[in-house]
């Protein structure tokens, strides 16, 4: 790349934006290409594992805790590593992307954690990945500050500031930009890496330390990998292992099956585990997706955390993580408070306050908002149960007692299947879709803060429902032609709402996209991965 120092074996492929040379330094890129080097090939092996276990599960196999792993779950005497400094107290955590406003609305939020993220809130635009580094060394250096529309933003002082926890993205994604040895590298370790090597010591200096989220984890190999990554990473920066410490979200079902291992393997570097909920029903889908009605879900927004599967796993995840000594961290309110509906705001404030609740009363140490506004409530709840300590890993619940059908339960699910749900669906994936590709993964849609998880199972849905041949509760079966015209019906409308912010060729992008990974006869795993390639 031209105006950039390029070492031996690394080629960057993307423009040079300001300050990028801040960032892309020699010394970061030859500890990208070392990470790549050395574990670039493991991590291509398991996503190849991720596969042969889908064609299992396609020709009729099943998920079970695993008998080799035996001995893991039932030695009571192995726990994971005390909590690290700004992370005994998670009673709320803030999610959203490293854009400039973002991050100093987080940090100044009032939440105990932010959860910077690199992957579902996010587009992965070049500019947004290496810009986004450099907003988290700007804010470390307290040189985040800034002015636009006539408002300034600055950050409060250090000690009132949310704990930075990074999300990179997850191991299926790699990052086109950057070539080592001729072959892309994977987009986790880019985003943990440059992370890593440009403010670890910068958060170790303010008594804190370089923490992660890990998403998309389907096995405790893939734990393993990571700890691996952890182990090696720190030694080549002489910073003691053990230093740095991950949150893994249980957003597959694979990983629920294996949440103890996913702890031991991580144990030294676990933070505990995340109940996430729009991932998680993605992955039933995806995993079950040709199975017919025993694993077929009603339409997404019927779907409660109080649905028989999902309060298995819930209630799963808490037990396992205080059994070891972990935190357990519940799911995203989504919704953003609207200035100009108070009945909105009334009705979706008595969902999250229930939420909250149900969650601070099954054990939960903390949970997630996507908004500032949502700070205050889920703070509130948890101080009820919480008081001053700092979370409730004492809590054991060891009346919880959970199989693999309980997990596997999917037909209990109350709810149906209608027209309005999915046209919600396709209405909610298309203007994602259309925002996603102009460079924005944290999308504001019918008050609720939606991410790429939320339209992975909105084209999930209408994939399965097509293929299962399902019929609406209130009209015909749903079909490839049926879609199809409820995509235009549904286009026509958005672009009444958006008026002259229509763009015609974006949103013409996200049909084409759409249709893509809803309407044809194999099933995309990700649409993230068609989509990275139509993203210049």
């Amino acid at each position: 790349m031209a105006g950039m120092a390029e070492p031996a074996g690394v080629e960057l492929t993307g423009p040079v934006d300001e300050r990028f040379d801040e960032i892309l330094t020699p010394e970061a890129l030859n500890f990208l290409a070392t990470l790549q080097r050395e574990f670039g090939v493991r991590r291509g092996e398991l996503l190849g594992l991720r596969a042969e276990r889908q064609e299992k599960l396609s020709q009729g196999g099943t998920l079970d805790f695993a008998p080799e792993t035996a001995d893991i779950r039932n030695d009571d005497t192995w726990r994971v590593a005390d909590p690290a400094p700004g992370l005994e107290d998670r009673r709320v955590e803030i999610t959203g992307p490293t854009d400039r406003k973002m991050t100093i609305n987080a940090l100044n939020s009032g939440a105990k954690v932010w959860l910077a993220d690199f992957e579902d809130a996010n587009t992965p635009l070049w500019k947004n990945m290496v810009g986004g580094q450099l907003n988290l060394r700007d804010a470390l250096d307290r040189k985040v500050d800034f002015e636009t529309g006539g408002k300034s933003y600055e950050l409060k002082p250090d000690e009132e500031l949310a704990t930075i926890v990074v999300r990179p993205r997850g191991w299926h994604l790699d990052e086109k930009h950057v070539l080592v040895d001729g072959e892309r590298m994977s987009g986790s370790l880019f985003d943990f890496g440059l992370y890593f090597f440009h403010c670890a010591r910068r958060q170790l200096d303010k008594g804190k330390g370089p923490y992660f989220y890990l998403p998309k984890i389907e096995s405790r190999h893939e734990a393993r990998l990571w700890n691996d990554v952890f182990n090696l990473a720190q030694d080549l920066l002489e910073i003691p292992r053990g230093t740095i410490r991950a949150t893994v979200l249980i957003e597959t079902i694979p990983a629920a099956f294996e949440m103890e291992e996913i702890l031991y393997e991580l144990r030294d570097h676990s933070a505990g585990l995340n109940a996430g909920r729009w991932d998680y029903l993605f992955s039933v889908i995806k995993k079950f997706r040709s199975r017919g009605r025993q694993f077929l879900l009603p339409e997404r927004n019927a779907i409660t955390m109080t649905a028989p599967f999902m309060r298995s796993y819930t209630e799963l995840l808490v037990r396992t993580c205080h059994k070891r000594g972990a935190h357990a961290i519940g799911g995203m309110a989504a919704f953003i408070p609207s200035r100009r509906d108070e009945e909105v705001n009334k009705a979706a404030f008595e969902k999250v306050r229930a939420d909250k609740t149900r969650e601070s009363e099954d054990g939960f140490d903390g949970s997630w908002v996507a908004h500032p506004g949502m700070v205050d409530i889920c703070r509130e709840i948890f101080d009820g149960v919480l008081g001053d300590r700092p979370n409730q890993r004492d809590r054991l619940r060891e009346d919880v007692s959970v199989s693999a059908s309980d997990l596997l339960a999917v037909d209990k699910t109350p709810g149906d299947i209608t027209e309005a749900g999915l046209r919600n669906n396709i209405s909610v994936g298309l203007q994602y879709i259309a925002t996603w590709l102009g460079g924005n993964g944290a999308v504001g849609i019918f008050n609720l803060m939606e991410d790429a998880a939320t339209a992975e199972i909105a084209r999930s849905q209408v994939w399965q429902w097509i293929h299962n041949d399902v019929e609406l509760a209130d009209g015909p079966k749903v079909t490839p032609e049926l879609v199809e015209r409820l995509i235009d019906e549904e286009l026509s409308k958005i672009r009444e709402q958006y008026g002259d912010a229509f763009d015609e060729k974006r949103f013409a992008d996200a049909v084409g996209l759409f249709k893509e990974v809803a309407l044809a006869d194999d099933y995309a795993d990700f649409l993230t991965l068609p989509a990275y390639e139509r993203m210049l």
